[in-house]
């Protein structure tokens, strides 16, 4: 319950920035700064792995509020869902510590867009996720670059990074070969 609140207040933060024209675009990075709260903790009393997720969901919305995507999201019906999340836990976070969560869109291809989630604290990263996300709309998924079309922004996807093409389980780049 309570993330509701944090959802409440990143949602009316976004809102907020982009009713004064500070929004953000589509490859530039959302930032929200966080505390470790008792309701976040584990018995080992440091958050727990399932929060980092919870958070990174935050991280989405607000990067899709602030690059404009709300309006198309709800006149469209799209559902943003996650098809896959490959985390990496480097340092635990403990009660009350504060951190910030940088959330931003790595690449995309025909039918995924893949984003990069980085918790960090003052003393280096704490837990680095890419997460394979898409949007769905009557049962389908929604082309990214339909999504991009709805934000007045087309191009090609910036180059796969290496380590999520081998996520994918697709060929390396001749550079990392």
């Amino acid at each position: 319950m309570n993330l509701i609140f944090r959802l409440f207040g990143v949602m009316l933060s976004a809102l907020t920035a982009m009713w004064r024209g500070r929004g953000i675009g589509f490859l530039e990075s959302s930032t929200l700064r966080f505390r470790v709260w008792p309701t976040d903790l584990d018995l080992n009393m440091h958050m727990t792995n399932a929060r980092y997720f919870s958070l990174m969901d935050l991280g989405r919305t607000d990067l899709m509020i602030r690059v404009g995507l709300g309006q198309a999201i709800l006149k469209n019906r799209w559902q943003p869902v996650l098809g896959a999340a490959n985390i990496r836990f480097r340092r635990s976070l403990k009660p009350f510590q504060r951190f910030t969560l940088v959330s931003r869109v790595l690449c995309w291809d025909d039918k995924y867009i893949f984003m990069e989630h980085r918790m960090e604290t003052a003393s280096g990263t704490a837990a680095l996720a890419v997460v394979q996300g898409a949007f769905v709309a009557r049962g389908a998924v929604v082309p990214p670059l339909q999504v991009l079309a709805a934000l007045g922004v087309d191009g090609p996807s910036p180059p796969m990074p290496d380590a999520v093409a081998a996520w994918r389980g697709q060929p390396l780049s001749a550079a990392a070969v």
